[in-house]
């Protein structure tokens, strides 16, 4: 039990951090950006190529799997995403899935469609096993090493949007626009460098979850319910909201296929049916906060 509720976790996290830039863009930007996943598969495909084929360090490939998506996003922000800014929220679906979709077609074309596989370093192999009995609690050295990181990333994160000037300037961007050009605020870099950290910290987290989801062309399209899943659940209008929703839903995916393996995904999406039946606007939104 313990260990299913440790690997619940871990994958929650995984899935926090996956998650967690297409809940800045939709909740603080006003943004449905659908191709978010494509920018995490960009991070994994980084990592592995540069492992397989340059021999580059497992942890050296990390900060890089963050710095490429992060670049290709604020390129893509300055031409692409920006004019849709102001444009109809169907317009920016359509937009988004149709980048998905060339996306894939040009993984699938040039890399091909196998499955990657990822070789971690050794320590972070193996497993550590605690007590004994329906109790034992048995972690595995690389989940363990994903809560770290994600839980480092959260508290860096959250204390950027809370504490730092820049996060006071992106409230206030998002808030009034006009108002906040008066201030002297640059809006548009504001909202290129917080779609450059979402667009990384996606490729972060494919960078991460390369060896427990698997890594193919179809990453975006196959995941992409669950990055929306923990945006609808969590609610937009802060970071606690996706990663506690993100928590609750890798618990209950890996509980429900462990206990009940022919039900398979079902629980996860009839576990966010009720909760949005019961809080349509999400678990965690604040009174007065942006829907």
């Amino acid at each position: 039990m313990l260990t299913i509720l440790f690997d619940g976790i871990a994958y929650g996290m995984l899935l926090f951090v996956l998650a967690v830039g297409l809940a800045v863009t939709m909740g603080l930007m006003n943004f449905i950006n659908l191709a978010h996943g494509a920018f995490a598969m960009a991070g994994g495909y980084v990592t592995v190529l540069l492992m397989q084929h340059a021999g580059v360090p497992f942890l050296v490939c990390l900060p890089i799997a963050f710095v490429i998506p992060a670049l290709i996003g604020a390129v893509l922000e300055r031409t692409l995403y920006r004019p849709l800014y102001n444009k109809p929220h169907l317009d920016q679906v359509l937009f988004s899935i149709g980048l998905t979709f060339m996306a894939v077609a040009a993984v699938d074309f040039f890399v091909g469609s196998t499955q990657q596989i990822i070789q971690l370093p050794e320590w972070l192999k193996g497993r550590t096993e605690i007590g004994s009995g329906d109790w034992i609690l048995g972690m595995g050295h690389y989940r363990l090493f994903i809560i770290a990181v994600c839980a480092a990333l959260t508290v860096a994160l959250q204390f950027v949007l809370a504490k730092t000037r820049f996060g006071s300037r992106l409230r206030a961007s998002v808030d009034d626009q006009r108002v906040a050009a008066g201030l002297g605020i640059n809006v548009n870099i504001v909202f290129l460098s917080t779609f450059a950290v979402g667009s990384g910290l996606a490729g972060l987290g494919g960078a991460l979850g390369a060896e427990v989801l698997g890594l193919d062309p179809s990453f975006p399209l196959k995941f992409m319910i669950y990055f929306l899943i923990v945006v609808a659940v969590g609610g937009t209008s802060s970071i606690t909201g996706p990663l506690l929703a993100a928590l609750l839903l890798g618990v209950a995916d890996v509980a429900g296929k462990y206990y009940i393996p022919k039900m398979g995904a079902f629980i996860v999406y009839t576990l966010m049916i009720v909760i949005l039946i019961w809080r349509p606007q999400g678990l965690f939104v604040r009174s007065g906060g942006k829907t």
